[in-house]
């Protein structure tokens, strides 16, 4: 389908793997289509009930802030030209359905390394780390995150039981300088995404206490 010449360019929004050492891009996946919403929790780190009445104005740090999204995978247009898209027609969605999931799962050579050095009686094995998974949706958004839900549902397959339609479910949960530190790369990010955040409240209309029928507060 051609769109109207005059309409825009719409971005898409995607997943960045990064390494968490170098800062070295090793994966880009952008969403198939951009999803037709995004939703957004922040839940405030204050004092609480339990703090002193001295306190109740302090945040102990940035809010948790978490989003949800929902992205649809459709083979349908590579499986109109099979001989451009032959990977397409031999696994169908597999792919990038993988490519998803390689967010949540080590590597199946790390496992087997690690393995190894147990065989070897190492005492205490540290886990691999995993790359580092940037959220990114327009230049305003890119932040690092965490995976914290991930489900698939597969509604079409092909003869060969490939999925060719499918949506899958992502939450995601920000990784802020609590989690990360001030030194890791992906606390940099975050402190550049609050900084965005910052800039942005501050280009927001803003009224006088008349338009809230007050004329000052005591």
């Amino acid at each position: 389908m051609t769109g109207f010449p005059g309409s825009p360019k719409t971005l898409r929004g995607g997943l960045v793997l990064v390494d968490p050492s170098s800062g070295a891009v090793k994966r880009v996946i952008t969403l198939q289509y951009t999803p037709d919403q995004v939703s957004r929790t922040l839940q405030v780190q204050g004092i609480g009930e339990a703090g002193d009445r001295s306190e109740a104005l302090r945040l102990k740090g940035p809010a948790v802030e978490t989003f949800k999204i929902e992205a649809e995978l459709d083979a349908s247009d590579q499986l109109e030209f099979p001989n451009d898209n032959p990977n397409t027609v031999k696994f169908g969605l597999h792919p990038q359905i993988a490519a998803l999931e390689s967010m949540i799962n080590p590597l199946a050579g790390d496992l087997i390394g690690e393995n190894s050095q147990a065989s070897y009686g190492t005492i205490e094995i540290a886990p691999t780390e995993a790359p580092m998974v940037l959220f990114v949706w327009s230049a305003q958004r890119v932040v690092p995150v965490r995976v914290t839900e991930f489900s698939v549902t597969e509604e079409a397959f092909d003869p060969n039981l490939n999925p060719i339609r499918a949506k899958v479910s992502l939450g995601l949960r920000v990784l802020s300088v609590n989690d990360l530190g001030f030194a890791h790369k992906g606390g940099a990010l975050f402190l550049g995404y609050l900084q965005r955040k910052e800039m942005l409240s501050s280009k927001a209309p803003s009224s006088g206490l008349d338009a809230l029928g007050i004329g000052g507060i005591p």
